[in-house]
């Protein structure tokens, strides 16, 4: 009896417990509807002239037959955001008067200064703007744009292994920039290129296997004659094969052969999958050789957005190098200049102060002008070229990622953060900024502002996340 009262009084407990969860689940759920009618992301909020019907042909709800005569098919679920638009055009007097009121400091007239309207393509500023300046890291914008359009944004590079002979194999490099010891991140490995590598050995019955490394792809000097020696901790040298970029573990040090160093990776990651590696050598790999294995970089657009976002150099170069090779010249300093300037001219995006030296931007003898710099943007921001996208994709978020993300920390710069997109660039007495932003009243514009021979440093930087600030807090639509 008493186990009787015990169970009878379990049970009221649980139903009375149901009972108030399903109370408070409504309130909730109401509450949660309730907040997001107010921020404009209900479907029930969402004007219908804020929305874009779904792309023709995108798949529709899953599980339900269309038209059933039991249950009706729900209808389609609208975006929560619009797409990103042009926006209204912006008025040329309003953009110079808000660059105007920004206090020029340290900088004075030492800049070359370009702002676009990316929907009309109107210049509605310009300041030395077709005078060639020293742009530091902003370079890699052409690099990546020329690497883009020559070679399209799902091209891969391949590291392959292959045998001239019974136990003869070669590591040839195929100017993978982030070809990794380790894989992750979606970057090609020495780890899985040994363990592929090992399982076709095992296959043909071999064990012991000599060694060589191919790096031939990649011609002329590895080190640029314009870099001073003092650079060796911001660039290494240039190679078709290298692993973790030819970076000392831990630090920004760079070893003195990329390639070497890399093969030596790929014999211990061998030796893991219980190969011996007798002997490692250079040597051109045969040409009647047999492909044992490969991997594959990732695209060259998750490249250009991965190097842009950290600026990195060693990628750049690289990337030069691919361009070269992409027109049908040899693999040098000199055959990517030519063929990045000469697809910069067909994009039709050229100035005649347009003077290129390297891919990273860390020659000072590299001149370009805002002018060209901005119409780079706009090509990649326009819907006419979605091979250049990720050259807008790759670019820092102020305040949030990458190489802005420790800058606009001025209390008048504050607003910038979340808003300004851009790539930094930074010599002694050279700083530039070159991006895009909405302005608070949906102007969508391209910037570039490169600073040279500043009377003050720090105030150029500060100046360039001032002034891109402003640019974002101007309600420049209209007349």
């Amino acid at each position: 009896m008493r186990l009787r009262r015990v169970l009878v009084a379990a049970i009221g407990l649980l139903v009375v417990s149901c009972l108030v969860a399903g109370l408070l689940t409504g309130v909730f759920g109401r509450m949660g509807r309730w907040g997001l009618a107010a921020t404009g992301l209900s479907q029930g909020r969402v004007a219908s002239s804020a929305v874009s019907p779904a792309p023709v042909g995108s798949p529709g709800p899953t599980g339900m037959p269309s038209g059933s005569a039991s249950t009706p098919a729900p209808a389609p679920l609208a975006p929560v955001l619009a797409p990103a638009m042009a926006g209204a055009p912006a008025s040329r007097a309003r953009v110079v008067a808000a660059i105007a009121h920004v206090d020029r400091m340290g900088v004075k007239d030492h800049f070359s200064g370009s702002v676009a309207d990316v929907g009309t393509g109107t210049v509605l500023y310009a300041h030395a703007a077709r005078t060639g300046f020293i742009p530091a890291s902003t370079t890699k914008l052409l690099t990546c744009t020329a690497a883009l359009s020559l070679l399209g944004p799902s091209h891969k590079f391949v590291t392959t292994v292959v045998s001239g002979g019974h136990g003869q194999v070669t590591l040839v490099g195929g100017g993978d920039p982030y070809l990794a010891r380790q894989p992750g991140l979606g970057r090609a490995s020495l780890s899985d290129l040994a363990a592929t590598t090992a399982a076709t050995l095992e296959r043909g019955g071999q064990r012991k296997v000599v060694l060589s490394y191919d790096a031939s792809l990649f011609r002329g000097p590895a080190w640029n004659p314009h870099w001073p020696a003092s650079y060796s901790d911001q660039v290494g040298k240039v190679s078709a094969l290298s692993a973790d970029e030819g970076r000392v573990k831990g630090g920004s040090r760079r070893v003195k052969d990329p390639a070497a160093d890399a093969a030596q990776a790929f014999a211990a990651a061998l030796k893991g999958h219980g190969v011996s590696v007798s002997r490692v050598q250079a040597a051109r790999a045969p040409a009647q050789a047999v492909q044992v294995a490969a991997v594959s970089s990732m695209p060259l657009e998750r490249i250009v957005e991965t190097l842009l976002m950290v600026s990195d150099n060693d990628a750049a170069e690289v990337v030069l190098r691919q361009t070269a090779l992409a027109a049908g010249l040899p693999a040098t300093f000199d055959g990517g200049r030519t063929a990045a300037l000469a697809r910069l001219t067909e994009l039709g995006v050229s100035d005649p102060g347009l003077r290129l030296y390297d891919g990273s931007g860390l020659t000072r003898q590299t001149r370009i002008p805002a002018d060209t710099m901005v119409k780079v943007l706009r090509l990649a921001l326009e819907e006419a070229h979605p091979e250049l996208r990720a050259v807008a994709t790759g670019l820092p978020v102020a305040g949030v990622e990458g190489s802005l993300h420790d800058d606009f920390t001025d209390p008048a710069t504050l607003y910038g953060r979340g808003l300004v997109r851009g790539k930094t660039g930074t010599l002694t007495d050279v700083h530039s900024l070159a991006g895009y932003l909405r302005t608070v009243d949906g102007s969508l514009l391209a910037y570039v502002f490169l600073v040279n021979n500043a009377k003050n440093e720090y105030e150029a930087v500060v100046w360039l996340q001032r002034v891109t600030t402003a640019l974002a807090r101007c309600r420049c639509a209209g007349g």
